[in-house]
């Protein structure tokens, strides 16, 4: 069998040789660079000292993609490449030579989760084949951020369909779409979902970073699946606006990305008032300017840390690994508080459920009146019917019982939804992380992401075996998670949340975490079974 660096690289000069080499002849383009693990940071060092050019990244990435997710270990993590990445890098080239640069994003190969609008030649689908010819009116106002930050969006990631928001028995990373996504750490299992795409295309560096969306584990999840730096912001400070909703009061894009600094880097570029999602006034006077700035590898000096135990024992060698974590955290000055329990744990999980069936029927149906008529879908029922219709190609594995559900829902004024939204969030907010982090004056709390990726199964669905996220997800408050080590090859991720708008401390700790530790490991693309 041939190395695996040797094959892939062989395989990038092979496949990247023509775009690249093609620009190279009239002096604008630049060779082939090494792309695996490399950062924003490092992309930017190259290109400011004309080593390499966007154009040259773009084709490289390109060539990545061929390489590892179409051919050789096929992740199938990129749903569809952007016909317009080159001549956006060409023209970024064109602006840096002229002595504009736009700052750490200018020029950077980013991609992007198939559930959030660009006005360009790309689809939108969610993953669905229903939409599979829907090309969004306008951006997203996140990626109207990320253009406006040089960004080239390099293409769209696969996705587990409809964020997962289709059936109870589910398999992530699967869509109509773009068929399954496999986890670069171990092909045959999860990459988890729903943002399956950005986690294991950023694991296999076919980007530079990624974004994903969350409601309830749609970031963390993935990211703790493969050794990502994933980010779920409070929501409100990143706007929905252009993105394909399950809930108003839960969803929020943020970044994956290989390193705590790239998350940091891309977060800055993504925050901003939007007049199309009311929920981001609240952020205006707590938007940073600059993310990056808090990054100290000292940061955890002195920092109350509250270790969630609620959230251990689903796994003894998780748990193994989550008490080295806090040896390390206690090493770096950090007091760390244990236990602190969450009282409300589990308490509001009905209600959850029925706050997202009301909101994903009512902001779908929002959506589907913004694409074109054209394409003959304008509510969850059209939907559904399709599926139905193409129910082989659709449903070969699970159904769509959720979907259902939600379609028979009222409106977001039907007393049942009012309660349940109620209590989610009295029991998420004030008597559950509230609570804790008042009681304990803590700064943030600690827990497992989740366990070990379980193995891909289309029979029975998802298997999983536990972890942290809903808590700050039902919240709406902000949840990061870094790489924390591996089980048998496969990552496992530590979780650090905290109340509203408290981004910039998650990052500065998790920097400090990182820095020490450097658990990070590129994957090896290898089958456990």
């Amino acid at each position: 069998m041939p190395n695996r660096r040797n094959f892939i690289k062989s395989s990038l000069l092979g496949g990247a040789g023509i775009l690249v080499g093609a620009r190279a002849v009239d002096g604008r383009g630049a060779g082939n660079p090494e792309l695996e693990e490399l950062t924003i940071d490092g992309l930017q060092q190259l290109m400011t000292s004309g080593k390499l050019t966007a154009e040259a990244a773009t084709a490289a990435y390109l060539a990545r993609i061929e390489a590892i997710d179409r051919s050789g270990p096929k992740i199938n993590s990129v749903i569809e490449t952007n016909p317009d990445a080159l001549a956006i890098a060409r023209r970024l080239d064109e602006e840096r030579r002229a002595g504009k640069v736009r700052g750490p994003l200018h020029g950077i190969p980013i991609l992007i989760k198939d559930n959030i609008d660009t006005a360009d030649r790309m689809r939108t689908t969610a993953g669905s084949l229903a939409l599979a010819e829907s090309t969004a009116p306008r951006d997203a106002f996140i990626v109207e951020r990320l253009r406006a930050a040089g960004a080239v969006l390099l293409g769209k990631t696969n996705l587990s369909e409809w964020a997962n928001f289709r059936s109870p028995r589910s398999v992530s990373g699967w869509s109509g779409r773009g068929g399954q996504t496999r986890n670069p750490y171990a092909l045959d299992r999860n990459p988890c979902g729903s943002s399956s795409g950005s986690g294991a295309a950023t694991a296999a560096s076919l980007c530079a970073a990624s974004i994903g969306t969350e409601t309830d584990g749609s970031i963390v999840c993935p990211s703790n699946a493969n050794s990502l730096v994933g980010l779920k912001p409070t929501v409100g400070l990143v706007s929905r606006a252009g993105i394909i909703p399950i809930s108003a009061s839960q969803d929020t894009a943020g970044p994956m990305a290989r390193t705590v600094t790239d998350a940091a880097i891309l977060l800055t570029a993504l925050t901003g008032v939007d007049p199309r999602d009311p929920a981001t006034a609240a952020s205006q006077k707590w938007i940073e300017r600059d993310y990056v700035r808090f990054l100290d590898r000292q940061g955890l000096q002195g920092v109350r840390l509250g270790v969630a135990r609620d959230y251990f024992g689903f796994n003894n060698r998780v748990d193994h690994l989550m008490e080295e974590a806090i040896g390390v955290l206690k090493r770096l000055g950090a007091v760390i508080v244990d236990p602190v329990r969450d009282p409300t744990r589990g308490l509001y999980d009905d209600a959850e459920m029925t706050v997202l069936l009301y909101e994903f029927k009512d902001g779908l149906n929002a959506y589907l009146r913004t694409i074109s008529p054209a394409i003959g879908l304008r509510t969850i029922d059209d939907i559904i019917k399709y599926n139905e219709t193409h129910r082989q190609l659709e449903m070969p594995w699970f159904g769509q019982e959720t979907m259902v559900t939600a379609a028979g829902k009222g409106p977001l004024s039907s007393p049942e939804y009012l309660r349940a939204r109620a209590r989610c969030r009295n029991l998420s907010r004030r008597l559950g992380l509230d609570a804790m982090i008042r009681k304990h004056r803590l700064d943030a709390l600690i827990a497992p992401t989740g366990g070990p990726a379980w193995k891909t199964d289309h029979l029975n669905g998802d298997h999983f075996s536990g972890g942290f996220s809903t808590a700050a997800a039902v919240a709406g408050y902000p949840h990061l998670t870094v790489p924390a080590g591996y089980i048998g090859g496969v990552p496992v991720g530590l979780s650090i949340f905290a109340g509203p708008w408290a981004e910039g401390r998650l990052l500065r700790y998790a920097y400090a975490f990182e820095q020490e530790t450097q658990h990070r490991q590129a994957p090896q693309y290898i089958k456990m079974s």
